[in-house]
């Protein structure tokens, strides 16, 4: 197998941030109306810049982000490779991430019909930039 296929498995076995965040400042659902795959996104921002909603998020800092959902390895391993890699940062960087981006930390892109797969944690956390 290859290190882009374990990779993958990896995160799919293993999540990283899965779970839940108690009184979390932002949630953000996502599905994939084609496959069915579905996640939640709960962000906890930065003691300096707490804020309910998403209004106006420019210059906030992500202190926790964290996962739950259903979906195939590749949903599941993109968005824990995502939560790990915008987790710290501030939310105008966040709204840099491509999908090229989401490739890179993949392993390289996937089949055609799993893009949307790879993608739906981005464009949920591309709901926090608007």
């Amino acid at each position: 197998m290859d290190t882009y296929r374990e990779e993958i498995l990896e995160h799919w076995q293993n999540p990283q941030n899965y779970g839940e965040i108690e009184d979390a400042d932002l949630v953000i659902d996502q599905v994939n109306p084609l496959c069915g795959d579905e996640i939640t996104i709960y962000i906890r921002f930065g003691a300096d810049s707490r804020r309910k909603g998403n209004a106006d998020l420019r210059g906030k800092r992500i202190a926790d982000v964290t996962f739950v959902g259903k979906g195939c390895a590749i949903s599941v391993a993109s968005a824990s490779m995502l939560t790990e890699a915008i987790k710290g940062q501030r939310v105008e960087k966040i709204g840099k991430i491509t999908g090229e981006d989401v490739f890179e930390m993949l392993g390289g892109p996937v089949a055609p019909a799993r893009i949307k797969c790879a993608f739906l944690s981005l464009e949920a956390v591309r709901k926090i930039v608007g």
